[in-house]
């Protein structure tokens, strides 16, 4: 099954006091720093670690529930939780939608986690189509209940506060929804952390292992391209994609033995290959991000942080057309702070990039209204 991303929702995370926006194939958020953009894409990892059931680490990283939970004035009597929600959607079916929904809180008296430890206190997974309802998943505190054919029936696991029933049930054959929404959010890549440094994984050969689909990290790249170039045997796109960013280059990917390694031949020395390590920040990071679009199977839903981080103002427009072929396989967030990026954008998807504002110390989106959709809707 098929899921493609419809909505997103978060209240009392950092500087998103309550927010819910539509996600279309190809969603682009712009703003300048400060205004919480990396807020909006922090929500994305945090719905998928509670899927791989890491979402109490993740946010104990972020320095625990009282650096992560919104720090301004909140209505009387409003529990000091945080509440993310997703909703997803069949392509083909505009009248159905499934909605996951987890609420964090700080531990209750109950025994089960430590003082600080962020704690799920309930879950959600329904199914709604044309206002009809299905509970498929309810989570509340230890004790969870799950759709069985046309039953719900109790889940003989007492989860501990810290895990998520989304990231403990793995039934397929008895739960076949809640595993398909899991493997769904799992299967997400993000693509931020593409190190460029002299001992960035980019720079070094990796494994010679097949590989459809680029790490988080980039560590497999070499592996990606040779993957394209001798076993899928098609470079079309791979060929356009460098002769648009680099005129007159070439990129080199000799047949892996133990390892996987690539290089670039440039026009200015075509006698010569430039090995990854030799190559500048600029040049790898778009390499990289040719790896992670290009690849032979994309992920169902792709999130850019600040993608034109080092890269030459001249490399954005190449790297525009790259992404909206790549919308053309998955959906893809993009998160910038670069206007002529959001305007490439713009031009070659078809797309209208939303601005990202501060309201109050709020994190808003120029034209969202309170319904959660956007003006021109």
């Amino acid at each position: 099954m098929a899921l493609i991303v419809r909505e997103f929702d978060a209240r009392q995370y950092r500087s998103l006091r309550s927010i819910r926006f539509p996600s279309e194939r190809l969603t682009v958020f712009v703003g300048a720093n400060g205004v919480g953009k990396t807020n909006l894409y922090r929500v994305l990892q945090l719905l998928q670690a509670s899927a791989a059931g890491t979402l109490s680490y993740e946010l104990a990283r972020e320095g625990g529930m009282e650096s992560a939970v919104w720090a301004g004035k909140r209505r009387k009597g409003e529990p000091f939780r945080i509440v993310l929600s997703a909703a997803f959607g069949v392509p083909e079916d505009v009248d159905g939608a499934y909605s996951y929904t987890v609420e964090v809180g700080l531990p209750s008296v109950l025994p089960g986690a430590f003082p600080l430890e962020a704690q799920v206190k309930e879950e959600r997974l329904e199914f709604r189509h044309r206002g009809r309802k299905t509970a498929l998943m309810e989570r509340r505190g230890p004790s969870m209940t799950a759709r069985d054919g046309e039953q719900r029936v109790e889940v003989s696991r007492e989860l501990l506060p810290s895990e998520t029933a989304l990231g403990a049930v793995d039934e397929p054959q008895r739960f076949p929804e809640v595993h398909a929404i899991r493997r769904a959010m799992l299967d997400w890549r993000f693509y931020h952390n593409l190190r460029t440094d002299p001992e960035s994984a980019l720079r070094k050969p990796c494994l010679a292992i097949t590989s459809p689909t680029m790490a988080s990290d980039g560590s497999n790249l070499a592996a990606v391209l040779a993957t394209l170039v001798h076993i899928r045997k098609e470079t079309t796109d791979l060929d356009r994609a460098i002769d648009d960013a680099f005129p007159g280059a070439r990129l080199d990917v000799p047949m892996p033995e133990r390892t996987a390694s690539f290089g670039m031949v440039l026009p200015e020395h075509p006698k010569r290959v430039f090995q990854a390590s030799e190559l500048s920040d600029g040049t790898l990071r778009y390499l990289a991000l040719m790896g992670a679009l290009l690849s032979l199977r994309l992920p169902s839903f792709v999130a850019l942080n600040e993608p034109e981080s080092s890269l030459h103002p001249e490399l954005l427009e190449p790297l525009a057309r790259l992404i909206v072929k790549a919308a053309e396989r998955t959906q893809i967030w993009l998160v910038t702070h670069s206007e002529r990026l959001a305007a490439a954008l713009a031009e070659h998807g078809g797309i209208k990039p939303r601005t990202v504002i501060k309201k109050d110390g709020e994190t808003w989106i120029e034209g969202l209204k309170q319904i959660g959709a956007f003006e021109e809707e």
